[in-house]
């Protein structure tokens, strides 16, 4: 008896000691990862995107991040506006375990194109870009030095990812072109305005002119699902904007009527100055007095939805900066939130 219980505590030890050891073998994360680094991007350099090289690739190549550990690492390569610290980073390609992305010329001009003040004149644009590394969610990512260089793009008409959006008030079309919301940013996240003619209209997301990658809402609670049932506008015809992020598989609306608000206006910041739609043009406009001071655009007579020009360059950003007005007078103002970059003009009459 005394001997099997020698040989128990002899294999519990046994078995004590293999727990050990697979507990030594866990994956560890450094505390100190390694990041990647580019190995063909020259810092500094000034290039000229040319439209004959449209259909010619360009590579990014880097090399491999160490964790600390084997797994599959995702890179990314990243580019933005010089000083803006990737605020609105633009992804140019991503790879899984590894080292070089590569796109068409076509395609990084067209991405540089959505950064420019006006598209259609294109100036040198200083950029800065990074390789982000991630591995895992839970596990921050690391990124390489940034790499400096200044890239002037050639003017073509901009093409942006777009969802279409069928539905009971367009005769559920998908192929129509005019019936669609973009990602400027080419990430999967979609916005746009669309002109819903049909009260209480159903409607769904799909991911090219035919219903083969379509998307509803089952539960109606603002997930998106493959083939899922149509969603409900639940509100009356008009001017809707449309938020979709397709990688998260989730989807807003918000029915909206604009206006005019400022300093410039007859009734300053107190009151908005009604602007119409005008179905022809898809803009709303207005025509009016306007004194020396400030306007900016917002929805639904709040706050929660308004625009403004951070760069007075006749584009619109979500809470931007007030517009002067520097000459009293009649004028008459466009708000045009049907193309995926917004714009706005002021004429005077």
């Amino acid at each position: 008896m005394r001997k099997i219980s020698i040989i128990f505590i002899t294999l519990v030890g046994l078995f004590g000691l293999v727990s050990c050891e697979k507990d030594e073998t866990r994956a560890v994360i450094s505390d100190n990862p390694t990041a990647p680094a580019f190995t063909n991007l020259t810092a500094g350099a000034a290039i000229v995107l040319q439209k004959p090289d449209a259909d010619n690739p360009i590579s990014y190549e880097f090399s491999t991040a160490d964790f600390g550990f084997q797994s599959s690492v995702t890179y990314a390569v990243q580019v933005d506006l010089a000083g803006n610290n990737f605020a609105d980073a633009v992804n140019l390609g991503t790879v899984n375990n590894g080292t070089s992305i590569s796109l068409l010329t076509s395609d990084l001009d067209n991405k540089l194109l959505a950064m420019e003040r006006d598209e259609t004149d294109p100036q040198p644009l200083a950029l800065e870009f990074r390789v982000k590394a991630t591995v895992a969610d839970a596990v921050d990512p690391v990124y390489s030095a940034v790499v400096s260089q200044t890239i002037t793009p050639y003017y073509v008409p901009v093409v942006y990812p777009v969802l279409h959006v069928p539905g009971s008030y367009q005769g559920w079309n998908p192929a129509d072109e005019t019936t669609v919301i973009a990602s400027l940013k080419s990430n999967g996240i979609f916005e746009g305005y669309v002109w819903i003619g049909a009260d209480n209209a159903e409607f769904k997301y799909t991911e090219g002119p035919n219903w083969d990658n379509n998307w509803g809402d089952d539960g109606a609670n603002g997930s998106l699902e493959k083939n899922g049932a149509n969603i409900l506008s639940g509100g009356a015809a008009g001017y809707y904007k449309l938020n979709v992020d397709i990688n998260a598989k989730t989807h807003s609306f918000l029915r909206t009527d604009w206006g005019l608000i400022g300093s410039a206006t007859p009734n300053g910041w107190d009151a908005d100055q009604n602007m119409t739609w005008d179905a022809g043009t898809s803009t709303w406009t207005i025509t009016l007095a306007l004194a020396v001071g400030d306007i900016k655009f917002r929805a639904n007579d709040g706050w929660d939805l308004n625009y403004g020009d951070d760069g007075n360059d006749g584009k619109l950003e979500g809470g931007g900066a007030n517009i002067a007005i520097a000459e009293a007078g009649n004028y008459t103002i466009t708000l045009n939130l049907s193309k995926p970059i917004y714009r706005y003009k002021i004429v005077k009459n």
